[in-house]
Parts: C-alpha cells; structure tokens; sequence
C-alpha cells in the first residue's frame, strides 16, 4: 500500500504521545513493506524526538522545498485573542492558515506520491484533503483523546470531514459511543495505542529500602495535573518515609514549575520529591518503580500509563478521568479515586501499605496490556487499510 500520515502538528524535537504514535505507525507500515510518506507542520526544522526509518519519506509544510511559510506573529495574536472567548474560532485560525498558505504543498505532495489511503491524525488534516482539496482518495480520521470535544471545542468547518471519512478510529469503547451519537452513520473502529510487551518487569515483591512512585507527563496544570500529586503524597509523606516520588516530563510552564517547588518547600519534601525531566529510558524509570499514579483530568490513550501497567505497575487514577476509568479495572490492575486529593491520597496510601496487593494488582495490569500488543494493533490497523481501499469512500460536497 501506498500510505500518507497527515499529522498537521509539531514535530521536531517533540516528546510527545502524537509524536511518538506517528513515528511508530510510520515505522511500522514501512517495516511491513508498504510505502510510507509523513507530512507534519512546524515551524522548527531539524530532527525528530522519536527516529523515523530511513525508507519513511517526510515532508515539514512549513518548509517545503526551498519555501518557507511559518505562523505569522498576527496569526498567533489574533488567535489568542479569540481562544480566550471560544476555543472553536481560535482553532479555526489554524485551519485559515493552512488553508491559504500550505494547501498548494499538499496538493503537490498528494500529486507526486499518489497515496492509496490517507491517514488523518486530526480533524483538521481530515479537512483540508476531503472538503478543501475534494479528493477522492480515502481517509481515515483518527482520534486522540474523547472525540466528544470535537462537536464543542472544534472549528465547525472540521466536522463534515469526521462525517466524510472512510472510517473514524477512537481508542477506547467508550469514545465510539461519543461519537456515535453524532456521527450515527459513520463507520468507527476502536483500535488502541500500541502498547510495548516489555520482557523485563517491576520487581514489587522485594523488599527495599526505598520505594518509588512515579508520575510521567508533560507537566501541565489542567490536564495532566500532578500538582495534585503532590499534594496527594504530602498528605500520606510521614506514615511512609521509605517511599519516594519521582515527576518524569517536560516542564510546561516555568511559574507552574515554581508554584510545585513551593509546595514541595512548604511540606519539608525537598529530599523526597524529584522532578526528573524527560528521558528516552522510560522502562529503566518504570522498572525501577513501585507505584504508578495518573491524576489527569483528561486522556486520550495514555502511552505512559499503558506502558507503566505493561511494566507490571499496579495504577491509581481518577474515576472521572474517561479513558483512565477504562483502562483501570477498579480493586483488580489498580485503584479508582473520586476526585479530590483527599482521596487520591487514600488509594495511594492502601497500596503503599500492602506490598502482596501491590504484587497482585501489578501482575493483573501487565496481562490487561496483552491486548494492546504491536502485532495485535498493527494487524488490526494493516487490515482496516486495505478493507476501506477495496470501498473508497467520497468527499465533502
């Protein structure tokens, strides 16, 4: 097959989750044999956080042989401007941009290259091939996190792409009825994050010295939130002086940074709380870990949560946290706290307490990420593209 991973969004040096899934899928598709090109959208030209296979052709829209077409200052102004009053209209400024200025890059690219399948890693990329360029090569839209924010946070213009697409793919059962009662006549798969199946494992029931939990995320106040972390241990911090919290992420604010190191100041934890930064050694961090503990507000398909059950850590999350209330089976791979840091606190405290229940529910969590295991998903992915080229779907009229 021939394979166009859209993915309008920064690349470079990029860390993060979307980043890492598009590599991954890219480097996967080519490993099979397919014939892979990758086009993203940043400002920054050089290379990736993730290394892309060499046979994998990308493409930067935003400097496109010899051309340079980065945001303009008035572009980012004005969107801020709108974002504040509706999240919709400042989004819509991206599409604007892309619309007037890299439309004629995809056109070129989706000219020479002649992709059998298009993959859409947002509405917004959906968009400019079905309702801007009309074509009739199929797309499939994937989503990242609960499609529900499309239909309240999204520019309006996007959505006839999500209705348009071949198929629309949501990582978890949950997010497909979301969609459903949009979209009631769509196709939607659900097709989860690939998961890795680490031989090694967490070694929870030995005793130490000194035990770990670890939060790994960007460090962002209203999504991923480990602030609350924070708290949660401070509160637990003096019935259990062996344990150890490690912060794992890049910073994403330098006063919400300080804001977390005065609290770690204010509860006399500075020896007992460490923000680690990133790392391309993730399972060396969460094989060296005891607990896992995730108080996002929000997710997608957490990579790093996944990737820390896989590694046998048992979890704790928040109840009204979507995807991570899907992902943990409540008393058997980990523990369900309603919101709040009171209580986040207590479910930490019930497995830091019990080193057997830590073992337990850690085994149970890494069989629960079988599933998501790359043959599985990759094949499952493999599949889905060659059934929608056999019934190409049509374009925004």
């Amino acid at each position: 097959m021939r394979i166009l991973l859209a993915n309008f969004s920064k690349m470079v040096g990029d860390s993060g989750g979307l980043a890492k899934v598009n590599v991954a899928f890219a480097n996967e598709m080519v490993r099979r044999g397919h014939t892979v090109t990758t086009i993203y959208s940043d400002d920054h030209a050089g290379d990736f956080f993730y290394p892309l296979d060499e046979r994998v052709t990308a493409y930067n829209l935003r400097h496109f042989r010899g051309q340079t077409a980065l945001f303009p200052i008035s572009y980012k102004v004005r969107r801020e401007i709108l974002r504040a009053f509706s999240q919709n209209r400042g989004r819509a400024v991206n599409d604007e941009f892309t619309q007037k200025h890299l439309l004629p890059y995809i056109q070129t690219i989706l000219t020479e290259t002649q992709p059998e399948i298009i993959i859409a890693f947002q509405p917004a990329s959906a968009k400019s091939f079905l309702c801007d360029l009309k074509t009739h090569i199929p797309v499939i839209t994937m989503s990242h996190g609960d499609p529900e924010d499309y239909f309240h946070t999204y520019p309006t213009a996007e959505l006839p792409a999500l209705a348009h697409s071949a198929v629309c793919q949501v990582l978890l059962p949950g997010f497909a009825g979301h969609l459903k009662e949009h979209l009631p006549n769509t196709r939607i798969e659900v097709i989860g994050n690939v998961v890795p199946q680490y031989a090694q494992q967490a070694d929870l029931a030995r005793e130490k010295e000194t035990y770990k939990i670890v939060f790994v995320g960007r460090m962002v106040r209203n999504h991923k939130r480990p602030h609350l972390l924070i708290e949660a241990f401070s509160k637990i911090a003096a019935e259990f002086p062996d344990w150890m919290l490690e912060l794992w992420g890049a910073e994403d604010s330098k006063s919400y940074q300080k804001e977390m190191l005065r609290m770690i100041a204010a509860a006399g934890l500075e020896d007992r709380i460490s923000f680690c930064g990133t790392t391309t050694e993730i399972p060396r961090v969460l094989q060296g870990a005891d607990l896992c503990v995730a108080p996002s507000a929000y997710e997608g398909f957490s990579l790093a949560h996944t990737e820390a059950m896989s590694m046998g850590l048992p979890m704790v999350g928040y109840k009204n946290c979507v995807s991570i209330a899907e992902l943990i089976d409540d008393g058997v791979n980990g523990l369900l706290a309603v919101d709040g840091t009171e209580a986040l606190a207590e479910k930490m405290a019930i497995l830091m307490r019990d080193r057997n229940l830590r073992t337990k529910m850690g085994n149970a969590a890494r069989e629960s990420m079988r599933v998501y295991a790359p043959e599985i998903i990759w094949g499952r992915w493999e599949t889905l593209m060659e059934e929608v080229i056999a019934s190409r779907s049509g374009y925004c009229t």
